[in-house]
C-alpha cells in the first residue's frame, strides 16, 4: 500500500508535468492571423473573418507554402465561385515561396479548368510553383507589384532505395520538369523555345518586377488601384500604372 506522502509527490508531479506541457503549446507553423469583420445587415449583425469577406468579393489569397492543405483551400474556393457566378472574374493574390509540384498543379488545373477568368497579382514573392500559378493566369490579367520577387528554377527532389526504383524517379523528376517548362512556354506573354526555357530554369533566377514583365511572367505592374477599373479587377481601362498594356496577340 501507498504511503500518503509517496502519493502526495506523485499527485505534485503530475501536476507539474501537466502544466509543463500546456505551456509548450504553440500555433502551427501555418498559423495565421485572422482578422475579423462585422458589419450590419437587415438590423442585425454578420461577423465574418477577413478571409471569407474577402471570398464575397471573389478574392482568393493563396499565402504561405504550396501544399496539400492549402491546395486543396485553394481549390474549393476556386470551384465555389464558379458555381456562384461562371461568368465573373476571380481575383487570386498571391504570395509564396512555393511548394509541393502535386499540389500547385492542382491549383493549376482548377484555374485553366473552371469557366470562370482568374486573374493573378503577386505581392511580396512568387517563388517556384508560386511563379507558375501567377504565368497561368488569364491572359492580360496577371500582374505584380512594383517590389514584388519573382522566382523561376527547375523541380528538385531527392530519393533513396534500390537503383531501379532511383532510376524511375529521376525518370519522374525530368518528366515533370519537361511538363513544367510546357506550361510556362504557353503562358509567356514573349515567344521563347524550350530549350531557351530550360536553360532559363537551370538555376534559381531571382526577377524584379520589370524584369518579370520583361520576360513576360506578368502582363502589367501596377502602382495603385484606379477607382473605375472594369469589374473591380486592377489594371483596369482606367488604371494608372504607366504601363503599357499587351497587346491581344502577346
Amino acid at each position: 500500500m501507498r504511503s500518503p506522502r509517496l502519493v502526495s509527490r506523485l499527485c505534485r508531479l503530475a501536476s507539474t508535468r501537466t502544466i509543463s506541457t500546456q505551456s509548450q503549446i504553440q500555433p502551427s507553423r501555418g498559423w495565421t492571423p485572422t482578422p475579423y469583420v462585422t458589419e450590419t445587415v437587415g438590423g442585425g449583425w454578420h461577423t465574418y473573418d477577413i478571409f471569407s469577406k474577402l471570398l464575397k468579393e471573389r478574392i482568393v489569397c493563396l499565402n504561405g507554402e504550396v501544399d496539400e492543405s492549402v491546395s486543396a483551400s485553394i481549390v474549393a474556393q476556386l470551384l465555389f465561385l464558379e458555381a456562384d457566378n461562371p461568368e465573373k472574374p476571380i481575383q487570386l493574390y498571391i504570395n509564396s515561396p512555393g511548394g509541393s509540384v502535386t499540389a500547385g498543379l492542382a491549383v493549376y488545373d482548377t484555374m485553366t479548368y473552371i469557366q470562370s477568368p482568374v486573374a493573378t497579382i503577386c505581392v511580396g514573392q512568387a517563388a517556384s510553383m508560386g511563379s507558375l500559378l501567377l504565368t497561368g493566369g488569364e491572359a492580360g490579367k496577371r500582374f505584380c507589384l512594383p517590389h514584388s520577387s519573382i522566382m523561376v528554377h527547375q523541380p528538385s527532389g531527392g530519393y533513396f532505395g534500390q537503383a531501379s526504383d532511383i532510376a524511375i524517379h529521376a525518370n519522374e523528376i525530368l518528366r515533370v520538369r519537361k511538363q513544367l517548362n510546357e506550361i510556362y512556354r504557353r503562358h509567356l506573354t514573349k515567344p521563347h523555345s524550350l530549350e531557351a526555357i530550360e536553360s532559363m530554369m537551370e538555376r534559381d533566377r531571382f526577377l524584379s518586377a520589370a524584369e518579370a514583365l520583361e520576360l513576360g511572367i506578368v502582363d502589367q505592374i501596377l502602382t495603385n488601384r484606379s477607382t473605375g477599373s472594369k469589374n473591380g479587377l486592377p489594371g483596369g481601362d482606367d488604371d494608372n500604372s504607366g504601363h503599357e498594356k499587351p497587346s491581344p496577340s502577346a
